[in-house]
């Protein structure tokens, strides 16, 4: 029992603390004979500490056992959720582990953060985007797609747009995710659950049945996802999902690579948002804001550079697959232009735009 506490109360200052740093991700990271424990805070990987790999091996099957997973199972690569209660509050969290060739596990930790309200107009360097993306979320059919890195804060785009017009005009939204990452009580949220047989497809379709005003689809994975979703666009409904590609014009390739025609995104496609979370330019640091810059709060060392393509932009790239990568490199509000703009005007460094452009 004393090392059962031992390892609750470990595990909850180590979320605590993660918590405090303004942490996205920990990283426990088998060596030969221990293990490093990383935070990744704006993007980056910083060193916490190393632990002695008992102690690891330990707390990651404490995680593995809060959130369902198979304890015993260390071969096959695994996932899982939970509702963590703290102190003060509950933290949502995911893991993902997978093993090296010595079969010694590894973890993440995703710390799921809670929707701030109004944040995308104080988290982005430009409004333009944003006044576009509320243009788009009026529509009552089609599909929007949201594409960008891992941890770029599409989720958390697609909620506060969808909330926003929903406290305006009641509709009902239903979200279709893997797992849900943020509670909102407006929605009806629903989560994939291998293990009962709920799985992506089949609550895509069922969604579909309860007749949605909107929804919102947390990835495009597969063919069949991407047929759903094409369904629910063409059939009156307004369909919101992220899928991943290298830029926006990407996400039209790959939908065209998962068997979506270009006669079907003319009917459906209403625009494409591309984001990334970019540090911010600290004026005491000199240098990207530091995680030990007490001049600027966790939260709000990066902003998020959109780049949205609708209307003409969207039908010119429509019109020719052959030449959107080069369409879409010329327009003045694509992404790198928008970096380009956000170093000149001294809110990113050097070293950010070089750092962030798409080749």
């Amino acid at each position: 029992m004393a090392i059962r506490m031992e390892i609750e109360q470990f595990a909850e200052n180590l979320i605590l603390e993660a918590q405090n740093k303004g942490a996205s991700d920990i990283h426990l990271l088998p060596e030969i004979t221990h293990y490093f424990l990383f935070f990744r805070i704006s993007g980056e990987l910083y060193e916490h500490s190393q632990v002695k790999s008992t102690e690891a091996n330990r707390l990651i099957s404490y995680f593995k056992y809060l959130s369902g997973m198979d304890v015993g199972e260390r071969r096959k690569p695994q996932s899982g959720s939970i509702q963590l209660m703290l102190k003060e509050s509950k933290q949502a969290l995911r893991f993902s582990t997978i093993s090296n060739y010595r079969s010694q596990e590894s973890m993440v930790i995703r710390l799921l953060n809670e929707m701030k309200t109004g944040s995308l107009n104080r988290t982005t360097f430009f409004q333009n985007e944003v006044i576009e993306m509320n243009e788009l979320v009026r529509f009552k059919s089609g599909l929007i797609l949201f594409s960008g890195p891992v941890g770029s804060g599409k989720t958390t785009t697609m909620y506060q747009l969808i909330r926003d017009y929903h406290t305006q005009f009641k509709q009902q939204v239903i979200t279709v995710e893997d797992p849900v990452e943020i509670e909102e009580s407006a929605f009806l949220q629903t989560e994939v659950n291998e293990k009962a047989g709920i799985f992506y497809e089949t609550l895509l379709k069922s969604s579909l049945r309860h007749h949605p005003d909107t929804m919102i689809i947390g990835e495009i994975r597969d063919e069949e996802t991407a047929r759903v979703v094409i369904r629910g666009a063409l059939t009156g409904h307004l369909m919101i999902a992220t899928i991943h590609a290298k830029n926006a014009v990407g996400v039209l390739s790959r939908l065209l690579e998962l068997g979506v025609t270009m006669d079907q995104l003319r009917q459906t496609l209403l625009g494409i948002v591309f984001q990334k979370l970019v540090p911010k330019l600290c004026a005491f640091c000199e240098e990207e804001s530091l995680v030990i810059c007490p001049h600027v709060k966790g939260h709000e060392k990066r902003a998020v550079i959109y780049e949205v393509v609708t209307k003409q932009d969207l039908r010119n790239c429509l019109s020719n697959e052959l030449t959107l990568t080069n369409q879409q490199n010329d327009t003045p509000r694509s992404f790198n232009r928008l970096l380009r703009k956000a170093y000149v005007y001294g809110y990113i460094s050097k070293t950010t735009f070089q750092k962030y452009q798409i080749p």
